[in-house]
C-alpha cells in the first residue's frame, strides 16, 4: 500500500493548515491489541461456531420457522462478532502496513477466525439443499424471517456452483494461505516501495501524487520513476497476478462458472446483461467524452502531444493553492446541509468522534475508503489529505459512505451491506452535492471552467478509466487460462485498453506499460472496478431526477440508502422511475458528461 515522504505537511501544502488533521480512535471497537476483550471474543467465537454446528448441521432442513430464525440470528451474531475483531486488525494495519506487529496480529486473528469459523460452512451449503417449496413456506410462515428473504435468495443463486462439503470447507480452510496471502504480499511490497522525485525519498501516494502537480518537469519526474520503481518490480507484481488469476480459474472452473466475471455479478446481485450494456455504452462513447475533453486539455496546456504525466495536470489558470482540513470539513458539511439538514448530522460524528483518519503518514494504505466496520459501532473514513482540491472531493465521497453504512445498520449484519453496484450511490452523489455547490458559487468564467473541468476529469476516471480497467482484467484472465503470463505480455493487454479509452492526443513513455501494478482492485476484489461506473452512471440520473424537482426526492434517496443490501437494484430505483436494465438510463448518465464538455467547449468559442 503506501509509504509516505518524510516532509512538513504546512510546507508541503503551501500555507494551508494541515496540522490539526484528525486520527481514528480505533476504542470504540477494543481499546487495545491486548485488551481481554480481544481474547473473550474469539474463545467465545470458537465455542459459538461448534455449538451451532453441533446443534445444526444435517439438521437444518428440518426447522421450522422459528427454529430458522433462531439459527439465522445466532449466524448473524458470529458475524457481527467476527467482523469486530477483524475491522479492529484491519484498520490497525492499514495506519501502519510495514509495521511487522500490526501484520503479524492481523494473521493471527484471521488464522483463529478462519479456523473458528471452519464449522459453519455446512450452513450456507444445506440452505441451498432445501426443497424451494418448503423455504418459501419458511420465509412467508413468519415476518421477521421472511425479512432474511433476500440472503436466502442471494445464497440461493450459487446453488449451481456449489461443490461438496468436503471441497468447501478446504477451500475455506486453505484461502488463509492461497489469495489472502498474496494480497497482503502485494500490499507490503508496495508499502515498502520508495520513489526517489525532486531529491525526495516518498512512497507510492507522494509519487502518484507528484502526477497533480503544477509544475510539468516535476510531474514528468513522477512518472518516469513510478515507471522505473514499477519495472523493477514487475516480476513480484506479475507472480501476484498470475497466481491469483489461476487460482480463480481453477475454483470457476470447479464451480462451473460460465465466466471470470460470473462471480462478481453473483455477489453484486446484478445481471451480466446489465454489466454489459453499461459496458458497452461507456465504451462507445469514449470519443464523445475522453477523446474530446482530452484535446480540449492539450489546447489549454499549449502541448503539441499529450503525455501520460499530463493526464491529471492542473489547468494552467488553477491555482495552487493547498485547501485546509477545516475549509474543506466546511464545504462538504454544507453541501450536505443544503441537500438535507439530517445528511449534515448523520456526517457530524465523523469529525468530533475520531472517525476519520487523514494525515498521510510512513507505512500507511495509500488512496482512501470508508470501511463500515459492524452494525453495533459505527463506520471509519480513512484519507491520505494533501489539501488539494481534489482531496476536498475525496471526503465528500467517502462521507457519502459513511452516511450510507450509518442508514443502512439497522438492517443488520446481513442486510445491511450493499452490493457494491449500489455501494457507490450515497459517495458520488456527495460529490456530486460538493460540486454543484462549488460550481453556484464560481464568481467568474474561470472559475467555472476549472471546477467544470475538474469534475469532467474526475467522472472520466470514474467511468472511462474503470471501464478501461474492466476490459484490462476480462483480457487478463481469459489471457491466463492459455498459461501463464510474462510481464511483457500483461504490459501489452495494459496498452491495448490505454489508447483506446485516452484517445489519440496521447504519446506513452517507457515504462507506462507497468503502470498496471498498483491498481489493488485487480488484487483485492477482481471485477470490481465496473462498480464505480454503475455508481456513477446512477448518480447522473438519479441527480438529474433532483435537479429536476422529483416530489419527495430527499426521503426517497433517504429509503433507498436505509434499504442497504435488502433490496435489488431495480426495486431501489423504481421510486425514481428509473431502470438500469434499459440501456437509455446509461446514456442519461453519459450525457451529463457530455453537457459537460460541451460547456467547456463553448467556452473556448
Amino acid at each position: 500500500m503506501t509509504r509516505q515522504p518524510n516532509f512538513d505537511a504546512n510546507a508541503a501544502a503551501g500555507g494551508a493548515d494541515l496540522s490539526d488533521l484528525p486520527a481514528w480512535d480505533l476504542t470504540d471497537l477494543y481499546a487495545a491489541p491486548d485488551a481481554p476483550e480481544i481474547e473473550r471474543d474469539l474463545a467465545w467465537l470458537e465455542t459459538a461456531c461448534s455449538e451451532f454446528a453441533t446443534e445444526h448441521e444435517g439438521r437444518l432442513a428440518e426447522l421450522d420457522a422459528e427454529g430458522m430464525l433462531s439459527a439465522v440470528r445466532r449466524y448473524e451474531r458470529i458475524d457481527q462478532v467476527t467482523g469486530r475483531i477483524m475491522s479492529y486488525a484491519g484498520l490497525r494495519y492499514y495506519q501502519q502496513t510495514t509495521d511487522a506487529e500490526r501484520a503479524a496480529f492481523l494473521s493471527d486473528c484471521q488464522d483463529r477466525i478462519t479456523s473458528a469459523t471452519a464449522p459453519l460452512v455446512f450452513f450456507s451449503l444445506e440452505v441451498n439443499r432445501i426443497e424451494e417449496g418448503r423455504l418459501a413456506a419458511l420465509l412467508d410462515a413468519d415476518p421477521e424471517l421472511g425479512r432474511y428473504r433476500p440472503v436466502f435468495d442471494r445464497l440461493r443463486k450459487m446453488r449451481p456452483h456449489q461443490l461438496s462439503d468436503e471441497l468447501e470447507k478446504f477451500l475455506h480452510d486453505q484461502s488463509v494461505v492461497g489469495s489472502a496471502a498474496w494480497n497482503k504480499l502485494f500490499d507490503e511490497t508496495i508499502a515498502g516501495l520508495e520513489f526517489e522525485i525532486g531529491g525526495e525519498v516518498v512512497g507510492i501516494e507522494g509519487a502518484l501524487n507528484g502526477l497533480t502537480e503544477q509544475d510539468r518537469a516535476y510531474r514528468e519526474a513522477a512518472a518516469r520513476e513510478i515507471g522505473r520503481v514499477f519495472s523493477a518490480n514487475v516480476r513480484t507484481f506479475a507472480r501476484v497476478h498470475n497466481t491469483l488469476t489461476k487460482e480463480k480459474e481453477v475454483e470457476d472452473r470447479w464451480r462451473g462458472m460460465p465466466s471470470p466475471q460470473t462471480s462478481r455479478h453473483l455477489a453484486n446481485d446484478v445481471e451480466p446483461e446489465v454489466v454489459e450494456a453499461l459496458r458497452d455504452a461507456v465504451v462507445a462513447a469514449y470519443p464523445r467524452l475522453s477523446h474530446r475533453y482530452y484535446e480540449l486539455k492539450r489546447k489549454w496546456l499549449g502541448l503539441d502531444r499529450m503525455q501520460v504525466w499530463d493526464r491529471n495536470a492542473p489547468l494552467p489558470m488553477e491555482d495552487d493553492r493547498r485547501v485546509g482540513w477545516a475549509e474543506a470539513r466546511d464545504t462538504v458539511m454544507e453541501a450536505y446541509a443544503g441537500f438535507d439538514p439530517k445528511m449534515a448530522e448523520l456526517a457530524q460524528p465523523f469529525f468530533d468522534e475520531g472517525w476519520i483518519d487523514a494525515a498521510v503518514t510512513p507505512g500507511k494504505a495509500p488512496g482512501a475508503f470508508a470501511h463500515p466496520t459492524v452494525t453495533d459501532a459505527h463506520p471509519y473514513v480513512m484519507l491520505n489529505y494533501l489539501g488539494k482540491p481534489r482531496d476536498v472531493m475525496t471526503l465528500a465521497h467517502e462521507l457519502g459512505h459513511g452516511v450510507h453504512q450509518r442508514l443502512a445498520a439497522p438492517q443488520g449484519e446481513l442486510l445491511a451491506n450493499t452490493p457494491l453496484t449500489l455501494a457507490e450511490t450515497a459517495s458520488v452523489f456527495g460529490e456530486m452535492l460538493t460540486f454543484r455547490k462549488l460550481l453556484d458559487g464560481a464568481t467568474d468564467q474561470k472559475q467555472r471552467k476549472v471546477l467544470l473541468a475538474g469534475k469532467v476529469e474526475d467522472m472520466i476516471n470514474t467511468v472511462v478509466r474503470q471501464i478501461a480497467f474492466y476490459d484490462f482484467e476480462c483480457k487478463l484472465h481469459e489471457a491466463r487460462r492459455g498459461g501463464e503470463l510474462t510481464p511483457d505480455e500483461i504490459n501489452a493487454l495494459w496498452m491495448s485498453v490505454q489508447a483506446e479509452s485516452l484517445g489519440p492526443a496521447f504519446d506513452y513513455m517507457d515504462d507506462y506499460q507497468v503502470f498496471w501494478a498498483y491498481i489493488p482492485h485487480f488484487v483485492h476484489s477482481p471485477f470490481y472496478v465496473y462498480a464505480y461506473a454503475f455508481g456513477d452512471g446512477l448518480v447522473n440520473a438519479l441527480y438529474a431526477a433532483y435537479a429536476e424537482g422529483a416530489p419527495d426526492f430527499q426521503e426517497k434517496y433517504f429509503e433507498m440508502l436505509r434499504a442497504g443490501g435488502s433490496k435489488h437494484h431495480s426495486a431501489l430505483l423504481e421510486p425514481f422511475g428509473l431502470d438500469a436494465s434499459d440501456p437509455a438510463f446509461w446514456q442519461k448518465g453519459l450525457s451529463m458528461i457530455e453537457g459537460m464538455i460541451d460547456e467547456l467547449e463553448a467556452m473556448e468559442a
